[in-house]
């Protein structure tokens, strides 16, 4: 059953991530109020791999906000790419952090599908840190985050979650395609 914690988290997320795709600052302090509301829900439906990532997206929006405003050197932050070897570290260290993670939950908690709540935990601290860096490759890890976790808060009776994430996914094609312009037009 859709709650009204459920619907108000979403919107307000929902605002946060169509700003983060349209590369504008206001994406942080939607986003920290979003994270608050969600971490509620997460803890409510059992998901206590999401309540510690809506929690380390609090602390990671404020740096985040201080990051884009503050710039390198004056400047304003400006969208670049990862070098690929960083890629395929980065995607190790989230294979064995899901792993290890999902192995922690599985025998110490109650937690509901362990291993695919890690997964979408792990790759979305990576695609957060790739975020507050202003790199094109967040909206790939955002990618890979939305595909987990739609199937995942459907199973849970969060469908307004999932059905969101589904958008999600979308304004992660979409971002990828605006910062990769931005991108272009820099050089």
């Amino acid at each position: 059953m859709t709650s009204s914690l459920e619907i108000f988290a979403n919107a307000i997320a929902t605002l946060s991530i169509f700003l983060a795709g349209r590369n504008s600052i206001h994406t942080w302090w939607c986003g920290i109020i979003g994270c608050m509301l969600f971490a509620i829900l997460f803890w409510q439906t059992q998901l206590y791999a999401d309540v510690v990532l809506q929690l380390f997206f609090i602390a990671t929006s404020f740096i985040g906000w201080w990051k884009w405003l503050k710039g390198q050197g004056g400047q304003t932050l400006p969208v670049s790419n990862v070098k690929l070897s960083t890629l395929a570290w980065l995607l190790l260290v989230g294979i064995v952090a899901t792993i290890g993670y999902g192995a922690l939950l599985h025998y110490w908690t109650n937690a509901y599908a362990p291993f695919v709540d890690s997964a979408v935990l792990v790759f979305s601290v990576i695609a957060q840190l790739l975020l507050m860096q202003r790199r094109l490759q967040t909206w790939a890890f955002w990618l890979l985050v939305n595909t987990i976790a739609v199937p995942l808060y459907a199973s849970r009776g969060l469908h307004i979650t999932a059905l969101l994430y589904t958008t999600y996914w979308i304004n992660a094609i979409v971002g990828w395609y605006f910062w990769h312009r931005q991108l272009q037009g820099a050089h």
